[in-house]
């Protein structure tokens, strides 16, 4: 995955508000604004023999491609944790201690000031029964080191700062 920022291909991105605007960038990168989630590809899944059996059979030169999935906790987590607590008929508290959490992280959880990881928010889907995460695909082309690489902002930046 590639920063939207500096242009640095990394494992893991951050989405990240940065004046403004939500960008995924690297870690180094984040520090420019405030990061609202951590996105790591659930699988790198490549078949790399058949797609290698696939490219000598059509003699292609195109280059090989990777299904990248990232999981999001979706936009209205604070509803939805809120709403199913309440059908369940408990209090905040209660909760808590049901997935042994506190009850600060809850509260702030349901109003929407703290987004919860990955592992919190699975931990609450099974207890609640609801769905916070959601799987995001992506097709990516794997870069050779010798092509060019894109201009990204980062790269727009430093040229305004250097005039």
């Amino acid at each position: 995955m590639q920063c939207e920022l500096c242009g640095a291909e990394v494992e893991v991105l951050y989405k990240t508000v940065i004046e403004g605007t939500e960008l995924m960038v690297c870690k180094k990168c984040s520090r420019f604004g405030t990061v609202k989630a951590v996105v790591k590809p659930k699988s790198l899944v490549v078949k790399e023999e058949k797609s290698k059996q696939l490219r000598k059979k059509q003699n292609l030169q195109a280059q090989p491609k990777q299904d990248l999935s990232i999981e999001l906790i979706v936009p209205d987590y604070s509803e939805r944790v809120k709403k199913a607590r309440e059908k369940l008929g408990l209090k905040q508290e209660e909760l808590a201690k049901k997935i042994a959490e506190r009850e600060s992280v809850i509260h702030n959880i349901e109003s929407g000031r703290l987004e919860p990881s990955i592992s919190l928010a699975r931990k609450l889907e099974r207890f609640l029964k609801i769905k916070l995460v959601e799987v995001v695909s992506e097709e990516a082309s794997v870069k050779s080191k010798k092509q060019a690489t894109s201009l990204t902002i980062g790269d727009v930046l430093k040229s305004k700062t250097k005039k």
